[in-house]
This record gives C-alpha cells, sequence and structure tokens, in this order.
C-alpha cells in the first residue's frame, strides 16, 4: 500500500481524501529535520509547510519517495531543482488561496489609502482628527503589480471593479516590462516566490527607480523587501506608504520589545504603516481548499 507522511498540521480533507484513494496516511506533525527524515522512511509522498528545510541530503535519505506536497504557494524550503532531479514531483497548492490574497491586498491598500488603521487607532484614544486623515481614492491611480501568477491574477481580478489602472510584469510571462512599473505606477504589489534573484527585490535602487512616490504592498515573502532601504524610502517620502502581510522579521524571537531591529521597529511605530501577520491567504475557506487541491494533485501522481 502507498504511503503518505503528513508533516503538518493542515485541514483534514487532505487525510481523508488520500485514504479514499487507498493510501496508507499518517499524520505527525511535530518532526524536526533529524526526525522527520526517519519517519519518512518507506514512504512515497510527504506534505510539509515549512518548519523542515527540505535539501538534498535529506531528499537523498528517502529513496522511495516519489512526491513532495507544500500545503501552501512558497517552495522556497524544498530544494526542487534536485528533487526533481531524482525523480521527485513537488507539489504545492496556490489555487487554494489566491482568493484569499487577491482580497486581503486590496483591504491592505483600502487601508493604507485611507488611513483607516491608523484612524481606528485614534478614535480607540479618543482622538477626532479628520483632515488629517483625509483619504485618496484608489480609481485615479495606477497599480503595478510584480507576479503575475496565481496570486498577482487574482488581486488584478478585485481590481478592475475600483477603475484604476493596472501595469503587470512577470518575467517568466513576458508581460509588461518593469520600466512601464518604475515610470508609471502610484502602487507597486509583489507577488514573486522568495528566490535568491527576489530576494531584496525591492531596495534603494528599485525606489530610486520609481518616478513618483508610490505606495507598497508586500504580501509574497518578507525578504523580497530590504526593510532597511524601506525605512529610508519612508523618511524621505519616496515610499507614501506600505501595507505589509509579510515581513522580513517574522522570525524574530521577541522579548517585550527590546529585541526588535530597528528597521522593524519603525515600521511598528510609523503611521504610514499597515501591519498583518501573514494572514493574507489564511481563512476558513482558504484551509479547506489549500488541503484539497493539495491532496487531488498528490493523488494523480500516486496513483
Amino acid at each position: 500500500m502507498t504511503k503518505v507522511l503528513i508533516a503538518d498540521r493542515t485541514h483534514s480533507v487532505l487525510e481523508e481524501r488520500l485514504r479514499e484513494a487507498g493510501f496508507e496516511v499518517r499524520v505527525e506533525p511535530d518532526h524536526d529535520y533529524e526526525s522527520l527524515a526517519q519517519a519518512v522512511q518507506g514512504c512515497e509522498g510527504l506534505v510539509v509547510r515549512s518548519k523542515v528545510i527540505i535539501d538534498k541530503e535529506f531528499i537523498d535519505r528517502a529513496p522511495k519517495l516519489r512526491c513532495i506536497g507544500r500545503v501552501g504557494a512558497g517552495m522556497e524550503t524544498i530544494d526542487v531543482e534536485y528533487a526533481e532531479g531524482k525523480g521527485v514531483r513537488c507539489l504545492n497548492s496556490p489555487e487554494g488561496n489566491r482568493d484569499a490574497v487577491g482580497e486581503h491586498t486590496v483591504g491592505l491598500l483600502l487601508s493604507l489609502l485611507n488611513n483607516i488603521a491608523r484612524a481606528d487607532s485614534e478614535v480607540r484614544r479618543g482622538l477626532w482628527q479628520r483632515e488629517a486623515n483625509r483619504g485618496c481614492e484608489l480609481g485615479p491611480l495606477t497599480v503595478g503589480i510584480i507576479g503575475y501568477g496565481n496570486m498577482g491574477q487574482s488581486f488584478a481580478k478585485r481590481l478592475d471593479g475600483f477603475g484604476c489602472r493596472t501595469v503587470v510584469y512577470d518575467k517568466y510571462k513576458e508581460i509588461g516590462s518593469l520600466e512601464e512599473v518604475w515610470n508609471e505606477a502610484d502602487v507597486v504589489s509583489f507577488h514573486v516566490p522568495l528566490t535568491d534573484e527576489t530576494h531584496h527585490y525591492l531596495d534603494e535602487q528599485f525606489i530610486a527607480n520609481m518616478s513618483k512616490p508610490f505606495f507598497l504592498l508586500n504580501t509574497s515573502r518578507g525578504a523580497v523587501v530590504d526593510t532597511a532601504a524601506l525605512v529610508q524610502g519612508l523618511e524621505s517620502g519616496k515610499v507614501r506608504g506600505a501595507a505589509l502581510d509579510v515581513l522580513e522579521y517574522e522570525n524574530m524571537q521577541v522579548d517585550g520589545l527590546g529585541d526588535v531591529p530597528e528597521p522593524m521597529r519603525y515600521l511598528m511605530q510609523s503611521p504610514h504603516t499597515v501591519l498583518t501577520p501573514h494572514v493574507a491567504g489564511w481563512t476558513v475557506e482558504s484551509k479547506y481548499k489549500l488541503a484539497a487541491v493539495l491532496a487531488e494533485k498528490i493523488i494523480d501522481v500516486l496513483k
């Protein structure tokens, strides 16, 4: 019987559908690297999220492995090229949370343009700052979307009803140009995976290349944005505001506020930022869809 190890906490539909397909399924979400390398022995399928790095050594130690599934979109914790070269299919399920990410990104943008988070905080403190919180409308703006896969397309679809113009750049789809984004965008939104190429995609030079002051959105991966460069942009006014669901310092261990890196502290205290804790794709509906989509892909490979 085909064996699959689910090494993460996910919706039960994943286990249920794999069992219905005739697989022997174990759910063991609390492994570290070494214990997972041992537990996967004899398994043809492995489901992970991002707690363990699946590197060359790990793959070599699992000779029966035929597929690795990622509950979600990002594959940066898996050496996909090496795995595929060894005949191990690498699967993810971005179709499962693209709607959630598209909606959340629109919400971040509207909050940023209309100072919603800041105004809410002020009203709760008894302040009634109407003029200081005068917003701007989305309709007249040009939104630059970098990365036009599942997430970028979902965001673009939801912008249609606002009457704004979108310009798109995706290196792998030969769509648009980065220069068009630099020259025309009032808003820049990142929807790219984290790779060596996209690490610190937004840096001092990117900001300098923008012809107009702009709003920044990031719902992809935190390290796509160089936080120190972003802070400089906010201080200079070249970046008018930033709404970030992902942060370069997401994994920091915080004791009170004493250990927060200075750039992160700036973002936390700035009136020109909106921050959420990596929840853009984290809805009730997406939890189910992420697992259901991945189940079907695993079944297609292992059946």
